[in-house]
């Protein structure tokens, strides 16, 4: 850890409010300390560097930008080709504990651009839809023409967007959620009644949860200096997703702080609010590419079937009573199992 970090993070002016203590207002003051006392003195970044370091990475140059994605060959040339899209606030860490169940398969992560790990943004603009089009370019340039798409959040509207637009190379899906973009197309008029509920509850999240998409879609300018200036100020406004967002017991301590630090380290949590800056556009139409789609009892806004079959074609609709958010990291082996139901409707 840099001396400057650990200053910053022992200098914190601690801010107190009538409801420090109460965690349905946000990240408790105890909770927090909790955390910045063992970023400070005892959690150890360089250990947890080096691992990432030794991820199979390599940098495609397509679109006009460069594309840092973890490459994991399998043995065979002809083994099935899984593409895996993380969201935020998190990384291509979402999806380490599944990289050594998925070694009879070539694995390519994308670190999205703007997030942790990728190439410094060289263009404003950065949205879903022009995402879709940079993996979609990096996955052909490493020599695939065919793969399943995995992925939630962020990754899942990528996507939909790449299935919806290059229907020849994906072969499948694999996804926790629907696009949240979907709700703003959706006639409830013409919906089942759980479909309907469903954008009942959405909407009810959104009004109780989503003030931070608020703020990082209309003034991330702001929001970048608070959060990139001051390390406690961006553990608490990651820590409070990477808690409630989960299941119980999801995260440790350290790795918390890895999935933090990779956001300091790196200087990329203004970067990363370009997909919610630039509007994304969803392709029109129901999505017909076989989809396997996994929900997790936990996640933020678990959709019905009758809602995801608005949009994609789901062939296999499975749902799990344990994990959130980050299934891949809660339930490696679980995800992993959906993930090859996907490969093989795809085959």
């Amino acid at each position: 850890m840099s001396t400057d970090l650990r200053t910053r993070i022992h200098d914190t002016r601690r801010v107190t409010t009538p409801w420090s203590d109460d965690k349905t207002r946000g990240v408790t003051a105890g909770r927090l300390d909790e955390l910045l006392e063992r970023w400070a003195d005892g959690y150890d970044w360089a250990v947890h560097e080096r691992r990432i370091a030794e991820f199979p990475w390599t940098t495609v140059h397509v679109g006009g930008i460069d594309l840092r994605v973890i490459h994991q060959r399998a043995a065979g040339t002809e083994a099935p080709v899984v593409v895996l899209l993380h969201g935020w606030p998190d990384s291509v860490l979402r999806f380490e504990r599944i990289l050594p169940l998925l070694t009879d398969m070539h694995v390519v992560i994308p670190a999205l651009p703007g997030f942790p790990f990728a190439a410094p943004l060289t263009e404003p603009g950065m949205s879903a839809a022009r995402m879709a089009d940079v993996v979609a370019q990096a996955v052909s340039s490493l020599g695939y023409s065919r793969y399943t798409l995995s992925g939630g959040d962020i990754g899942g509207a990528v996507a939909e967007i790449i299935a919806a637009e290059h229907p020849d190379s994906v072969a499948s899906l694999h996804l926790t959620n629907v696009a949240p973009q979907r709700a703003l197309t959706a006639d409830p008029a013409k919906l089942a009644p759980d479909a309907t509920a469903y954008l009942a509850r959405a909407a009810q999240w959104f009004r109780a949860e989503g003030g931070y998409i608020a703020e990082q879609s209309t003034r991330p300018n702001t929001l970048a200096v608070a959060l990139g200036d001051s390390p406690a100020g961006l553990a608490a406004w990651l820590l409070e997703k990477l808690d409630s967002w989960s299941d119980t017991s999801a995260f440790t301590t350290d790795e918390l702080l890895t999935w933090i630090s990779v956001y300091w380290e790196t200087g990329t949590i203004g970067t990363s609010f370009a997909a919610y800056t630039e509007p994304a556009t969803l392709p029109p139409g129901r999505i017909e590419t076989p989809t396997v789609f996994s929900v997790f009892a936990h996640d933020i806004k678990p959709e019905p079937r009758s809602y995801a079959e608005v949009f994609l074609n789901v062939c296999e609709y499975v749902e799990h009573a344990a994990g959130g958010h980050f299934a891949a990291w809660e339930q490696p082996e679980v995800y992993v199992r959906d993930l090859r139901r996907a490969v093989e409707l795809g085959a």
